[in-house]
């Protein structure tokens, strides 16, 4: 376990313990002890039981019956699962952003793929790992805000928060690596033309395809770590 983070009075005990997870701080698996919590995070049993009542929610932590509480395990057959369905729903998605979309729209779109694609001087690999991901977010982000629909975004942040620990694992892989961030790019540039073309033909199985990428590589990593 790294060294425990400094209490942080803008970030609360839910962030900071999920945080801690998706990094793999706390393994899969992992009892999460209150006494052990409560040292790490300078935090008092009230607030780290409402984060680990959020986690539970989040599918990120397991409540044992009587037992306290532990890390979720993760396996490949969630991972499948989880990015399958964020796959069909980003298809629904960008289908109804393309039908729905307006000028402010497509310029939003552009402005982001511009930012992530931008090379950016970082003092660190954690703050270029950090960094691209937050612009990577935006960028998709930027692509679903289109649909114009609250509720089919607030069931997308969701799978989002399902799928985080595994991301982690891919973008640990693939974030330093030259060849894979070029690939990326790629795959973004043929996005953004598909959508500004209007293509829904086109657009719908480049997505899917562009989001379900990632899971060969997380699965591997995941068998050499044992998370399998």
């Amino acid at each position: 376990m790294d060294t425990p983070p400094r209490q942080n009075l803008g970030m609360s005990a839910y962030a900071w313990l999920k945080r801690d997870i998706i990094r793999g701080i706390h393994p899969p698996g992992t009892k999460l002890l209150m006494s052990g919590l409560k040292t790490r995070y300078g935090l008092g049993i009230g607030p780290l039981r409402e984060a680990l009542s959020q986690l539970v929610a989040e599918r990120l932590v397991t409540a044992v019956s009587q037992r306290g509480y532990r890390v979720a395990p993760m396996s490949v057959d969630e991972l499948e699962d989880i990015y399958d369905a964020r796959a069909q729903l980003e298809g629904l998605v960008v289908q109804l952003a393309i039908e729905r979309g307006d000028d402010a729209w497509e310029a939003e779109i552009l402005a982001r793929a511009h930012t992530l694609n931008k090379v950016v001087d970082v003092s660190g690999p954690e703050e270029v790992l950090a960094i691209w991901d937050q612009r990577h977010k935006a960028f998709h982000g930027a692509i679903a805000a289109g649909c114009g629909s609250h509720h089919l975004l607030q069931v997308r942040e969701a799978l989002f928060d399902q799928a985080e620990r595994y991301r982690h694992l891919w973008l640990c892989e693939t974030v330093f690596s030259g060849a894979a961030i070029e690939q990326k790019r790629r795959e973004h540039e043929a996005l953004v033309e598909t959508i500004l073309a209007r293509d829904v033909a086109r657009a719908v199985p480049l997505m899917r395809e562009h989001l379900m990428t990632p899971v060969p590589v997380i699965a591997e990593v995941m068998r050499a770590r044992g998370l399998a």
